[in-house]
């Protein structure tokens, strides 16, 4: 008897995947949603001197990358100032699209590099600048924290190859950013958050279109022996 051929799980639309098939496919969007969302959670228990230590501890500032650039670079992308609430919806609008076209390291690989060359340019530009005396001294520890270049990297991907849903979504996600959050307001006088969000939007598509141009080529290789429809569920 010839059994029919079972339809793979990435085709699948994503309320009818499993419960398990779920939680691994998008498993970085999972992971970095709830990390965000515990790590908020920690923070709004702290005493006000506490949160405000957190935050100067965690901010990606020039003195900060300079004596604890892991630490500072780690844990700001889990911790959120202003409209807090609002950064859940905004972070699974993008990640989840993101995570669908492009599996779950190659994700993550974006939304790092993202997250690291938004940080380290900006900052950059505020450690020349600051060195060459068009910005104060005072400039060198500035409040630099949250997941928006994370969200932006993902929303980049999301748009350029995710499912039309996902770019929809997408939409939605830059243009709250950019109408309610200005995330590129004041790029031409190179402010620290929109020469960052430019950074990683920019880093996002380069990097993002050459991992998935190599995960359509792989795609295309016949499955290793063993591989099945797992594959299907973690690349």
């Amino acid at each position: 008897m010839v059994r029919g051929r079972r339809l793979p799980f990435r085709r699948l639309p994503f309320g009818m995947l499993p419960p398990r098939t779920l939680l691994r496919r998008y498993a970085v969007a999972w992971l970095y949603l709830t990390g965000f969302v515990l790590v908020e959670l920690v923070y709004t228990g702290l005493p006000g001197r506490d949160q405000n230590a957190l935050e100067q501890w965690a901010s990606t500032n020039v003195i900060n990358l300079h004596h604890d650039p892991v630490g500072s670079l780690v844990v700001s992308a889990f911790l959120a100032s202003g409209s807090v609430g609002a950064w859940p919806l905004l972070i699974a609008l993008a990640l989840f699209g993101a995570n669908r076209a492009l599996g779950n390291w190659r994700t993550a690989l974006v939304c790092v590099a993202g997250h690291l060359v938004g940080t380290l340019v900006s900052e950059g530009i505020v450690d020349y600048r600051v060195g060459h005396g068009s910005l104060p001294a005072s400039s060198l520890r500035i409040l630099d924290i949250g997941p928006s270049y994370v969200v932006v990297s993902a929303i980049a991907v999301a748009v350029l190859y995710g499912t039309w849903p996902a770019r929809i979504a997408a939409a939605l996600d830059l243009a709250i950013l950019v109408f309610a959050g200005h995330i590129f307001s004041g790029l031409s006088q190179l402010d620290v958050a929109a020469v960052g969000h430019t950074t990683a939007i920019v880093t996002a598509v380069l990097l993002g279109s050459a991992l998935a141009w190599q995960k359509r080529r792989s795609e295309q290789l016949p499955p290793a022996p063993g591989r099945g429809e797992l594959a299907d569920d973690v690349d």
